[in-house]
């Protein structure tokens, strides 16, 4: 698989507590993580992939590993279409 990257130039953030606010540069739609969504962002460094990011997270949080790959997925999707993120 290929690695997961941030988009820099798309977005600005700010971490506040817990939580992790991301506005998009072109529309300033905002999008706030929390909890495991924060530390997927966290996480997303230009060389994890996919499967790299559920180890990950699957040693930080108990889960199973099905449940953890399918929210992940998801997350990543949401990320994805907000042009946030991309693979490869």
């Amino acid at each position: 698989m290929s690695a997961i990257r941030k988009l820099a130039g798309n977005f600005t953030e700010a971490d506040i507590d817990d939580e992790i606010i991301l506005m998009r540069l072109d529309n300033g739609e905002l999008l706030s993580l929390t909890e495991t969504a924060a530390a997927v962002w966290r996480l997303i460094d230009g060389r994890r992939d996919r499967s790299a990011l559920a180890t990950a997270l699957g040693g930080d949080f108990d889960g199973d590993e099905q449940i953890i790959a399918s929210d992940l997925g998801e997350l990543l999707a949401r990320l994805r279409e907000a042009g946030l993120i991309a693979e490869g």
